[in-house]
């Protein structure tokens, strides 16, 4: 069974009156967990592409780049987009609930962030509606200012970008530290540990502008001390 028919056997539930709450209570553990993921990234991000007050079609089409989607499965996609986009429940509570389910490891979390910058991004613009509604996200999931900053400097251009606060560390860190940092990220980027971790396979892309980002932010850094 495909993850887009185990998500259409979800929304089947709460169709029946089964409420937001008990379905992501139901979605904890794996192999669930990468349900409630995907669930999570298409409710959110349905939810954000209306903060700058339009859904464009590159919004939309953003869910199939950071999802893979067979054609018989998009009827699927769809009913969760459209669900959560007129679904009464605020964004805020499905963030506390996506929280509450990934408490013990905000790995996931950080994954998902990662997909909704990328569908903020879609039409070219990042709204500052869209700032402040990913602001408040990160901040419900228990990030600070620098990992924040850290995930937005990813995919917003023109935004402050520290290269010490992509790896999460101090800028004065020896540099054996830095790289350590380094080589932690990019482990916990694998694909094995990202699905390990709720992740589902077809979603593995997100992976790809973070492996970019650490990437380039290791090379400044020890560029920069070897200079």
């Amino acid at each position: 069974m495909s993850i887009w028919s185990r998500i259409a056997d979800a929304i089947a539930s709460l169709a029946k009156g089964e409420g937001l709450t008990a379905m992501f209570d139901r979605l904890r553990t794996p192999p669930e967990r990468s349900v409630a993921f995907a669930i999570a990234v298409i409710g959110l991000g349905a939810k954000m592409a209306k903060a700058d007050g339009h859904v464009t079609r590159n919004e939309v089409a953003a869910f199939r780049e950071v999802f893979h989607i067979a054609p018989k499965d998009e009827g699927n996609a769809a009913k969760v987009f459209n669900l959560a986009r007129t679904d009464v429940a605020g964004f805020e509570d499905y963030a506390r609930r996506v929280r509450a389910m990934f408490s013990d490891d905000d790995g996931p979390l950080c994954d998902l962030m990662e997909g909704l910058f990328h569908i903020a991004l879609a039409d070219g613009e990042y709204h500052p509606a869209e700032d402040a509604y990913l602001r408040k996200v990160a901040e419900i999931f228990g990030f600070d200012e620098r990992r924040f900053r850290s995930i937005r400097a990813q995919f917003v251009p023109e935004a402050e970008r520290d290269p010490y606060d992509v790896l999460g560390v101090s800028p004065d860190a020896p540099l054996d530290e830095v790289r350590a940092a380094w080589h932690a990220i990019v482990r916990e980027t694998h694909p094995d540990r990202m699905i390990a971790r709720g992740v589902p396979e077809e979603a593995l892309r997100l992976a790809e502008k973070r492996l970019m980002s650490v990437n380039r932010a290791w090379e400044e850094i020890s560029e920069a001390r070897a200079a």
